[in-house]
């Protein structure tokens, strides 16, 4: 098992400590005590090649978590004033619509970013050995920033988002087991008053308990998932070697005609 190219990719071999060269390796291959590879491809960081969404992302993930933090002062998740406090927000607070649109657009050009890092990745080969573990992880943090904006897009109650978590939660009635218009799903017992979507929306309608319960995941169950998958996806690359793909590239210099 511990042989297996599945679990090399997931876990590091370990570095016994009985010598100078074996303890320089345990500091070297140790992401806290030595933040970058000890060898980088100067071709493989260039930015035609890596494009740098991925820095771009994280940099957009920490922007979205300082205007949120900040937003959340002026946002109550009630269906009777959130709409309000987005008015309020607009209309009153000193640049309060520069910082909301710096949190919108933000959570846009996030998804891009990210999309495109996914698409480098998969153009350039980096999800191949030994980095398929890391590629996992990335998938995960793709689908955590789609959670991200889809719960967003109810928080200011407007009819655009009441519209678009509509159709969202009315398409997870047909998920597989969970949902009770899905496959298997009224065999496992699933009804509309205990499927996913009612998990979701916390009732059978968008309503109030929708609103807290989208708030939560947004500002708070999502982002903490989502920082401690970042932190792994940080590791991994540090420890697979770099950001480049599978295989070193050569430089112009090593290239024959």
């Amino acid at each position: 098992m511990k042989k297996t190219q599945l679990w090399k990719s997931v876990f590091r071999v370990k570095h016994d400590r009985t010598d100078t060269r074996t303890r320089s390796l345990a500091v070297l291959s140790n992401v806290f005590l030595h933040l970058h590879p000890t060898r980088v491809n100067r071709d493989a960081v260039r930015y035609s090649y890596t494009w740098g969404m991925g820095g771009i992302s994280a940099y957009l993930f920490l922007v979205l978590l300082f205007t949120g933090a900040l937003l959340m002062f002026y946002y109550h998740p009630t269906k009777f004033q959130a709409y309000r406090d987005i008015l309020y927000l607009e209309h009153d607070v000193p640049f309060g619509r520069l910082l909301r649109n710096m949190h919108r657009w933000g959570a846009h050009l996030m998804v891009i970013t990210v999309w495109l890092h996914m698409l480098r990745v998969v153009l350039t080969g980096a999800y191949k050995k030994p980095r398929e573990f890391n590629w996992v992880v990335g998938v995960g943090l793709l689908v955590l920033t789609l959670l991200l904006s889809f719960t967003g897009y109810l928080l200011p109650d407007d009819q655009l988002g009441f519209w678009a978590v509509t159709v969202g939660t009315n398409m997870a009635r047909a998920t597989p087991l969970v949902g009770h218009e899905g496959p298997f799903g009224p065999q496992l017992g699933m009804t509309p008053f205990n499927d996913v979507r009612f998990g979701l929306l916390g009732g059978s309608v968008v309503d109030s308990n929708a609103l807290l319960r989208a708030y939560v995941w947004h500002c708070i169950g999502i982002p903490v998932i989502l920082l401690l998958l970042l932190g792994v996806h940080f590791w991994r690359v540090r420890k697979d070697g770099g950001i480049s793909g599978p295989a070193p590239l050569l430089l112009d210099s090593e290239m024959k005609d």
